[in-house]
This record gives structure tokens, C-alpha cells and sequence, in this order.
């Protein structure tokens, strides 16, 4: 029998770089978005997938989600948090990489009472200073902390907890300031810029079986770049 995940923020990016990787191997996906239906309508055509349109950075956003996934399919197994918003307002912003998960974390044990996994998408700027990015920094940074107090909170029902972190994706030609990024890729000891694709692959790591030990790390896709000074 297929796992069952649900993927937040699934139809662009990185998070259809996960919904791609998890539906391609043993998962039948449920995309969550909360505003783009063309963009939805075309990663469901392609995949023949589930929608389910909700804004999971509302109080009860993410429950709810989890909630209908669980009805449509009568089983949850991985949960993947990426949805992510930029106001700049610190505030604003912390509270919005917060409240999917928190949200979360009361009905996970029933929705998962076989153990299953959680995994969240952060960044490097959660543990350095990346100018102009004050405010999802410190978002992120929050959110790691969550992750490893919800990995001691659910370990005990066999739901492992995790983030894979990255810094700068090459978005290919929907990349802003390309000459900076040529910069960072050349920098960069693996030889270029991380892709969405190589963040879902650590993902997708994380929710393997094997993986079932690993509680609340934060596990870094970056081609090497955050290892230099």
C-alpha cells in the first residue's frame, strides 16, 4: 500500500520539486496551495494528484488540511511543511513559519498512529546573517527550534520530526540577479547552485524507512557552500 504525504506550497518551486520526487516513489501525494489554480491544475494533469486548496498559515489552516487528507485517503504518513511567506515583518513572518506545524502537532498522533514523518523546509539564513533577509531569517530560525522540540514531542508515537535546510536556489530562468548567483556557484565546492530537485531528494531521505532513528535534525543541501568561511 502507498504512503499517503501531504505537501504544503506543492505546486512551484521546491515544493513540487518534493511533490515530483515523493510520487515518483512510493507516495500517493495530496498538494496542498492556497491561491495559484492554473499552477494547480497543472501539477495535478501531470501527476494525477490531490488538491486541496487552504491557507495553512491560518490558526486552524494546517489541521484542517491534514484533517481532509486523512478523510480522503484514510491514512497520513508524511508531512511535508514548505509553505513559506514574506512580509518583512519579523512578526508577521515568524508566525507564519510557525503555525502550520504547531497547528499540527496535537492530531499527528491520530493521524499518523502508525508512526509516520514530518519534515520542514528551512534555509541557511536561520543560522547566519544573509543581508536583507532579517525577517524570514529569523522566521526560519524559529522554525528549526519548533522542529526539534516537535521531534521530542512525537518521537514517543514514532513520528520523526526533521528540516532540511539549503541556501540559494538556482530557480532556472525564473533566477533574480543572475550574476550573483554565478558568483555563489562558482563558490560553491560541489560546482553549482543547489536545485529545487536536490532539495527534495534530502527530503525524501528523511522519510525513508531508514531514517526512522533521525529525530530533529536539520539536514543541509547546499553543495558544500555553508562549510566555507
Amino acid at each position: 500500500m502507498k504512503r499517503v504525504a501531504v505537501v504544503t506550497g506543492g505546486t512551484k518551486g521546491i515544493g513540487l520539486a518534493v511533490v515530483r520526487k515523493l510520487a515518483a516513489t512510493d507516495c500517493q501525494v495530496i498538494v496542498n496551495y492556497a491561491h495559484d489554480d492554473e499552477a494547480a491544475a497543472r501539477v495535478q494533469s501531470e501527476l494525477d494528484c490531490e488538491l486541496i486548496k487552504a491557507d495553512v498559515f491560518a490558526p486552524d489552516g494546517a489541521r484542517s488540511l491534514l484533517s481532509q487528507a486523512f478523510e480522503l485517503t484514510g491514512r497520513l504518513d508524511v508531512f511535508v511543511h514548505n509553505a513559506a511567506r514574506w512580509s518583512q515583518s519579523p512578526a508577521d513572518d515568524v508566525s507564519a513559519s510557525l503555525t502550520p506545524l504547531l497547528a499540527a502537532l496535537d492530531v499527528l498522533p491520530s493521524l499518523m498512529p502508525d508512526g509516520g514523518r514530518v519534515v520542514a523546509v528551512s534555509s541557511n539564513g536561520a543560522n547566519r546573517v544573509v543581508p536583507g533577509y532579517l525577517s524570514l531569517g529569523v522566521a526560519k530560525a524559529a522554525l528549526e527550534s519548533l522542529v526539534r522540540y516537535a521531534a521530542v514531542q512525537l518521537a514517543g508515537k514514532g513520528i520523526a520530526v526533521n528540516a532540511v535546510s539549503t541556501g540559494k536556489v538556482d530557480k532556472g530562468p525564473d533566477t533574480v540577479n543572475p550574476e550573483p548567483m554565478r558568483i555563489l556557484a562558482a563558490r560553491t565546492p560541489a560546482g553549482r547552485l543547489t536545485v529545487p530537485g536536490d532539495v527534495a531528494d534530502a527530503v525524501w531521505l528523511l522519510c525513508a524507512e531508514e531514517a526512522a532513528w533521525i529525530h530533529g535534525q536539520v539536514l543541509t543541501a547546499d553543495g558544500g557552500l555553508g562549510l566555507l568561511a
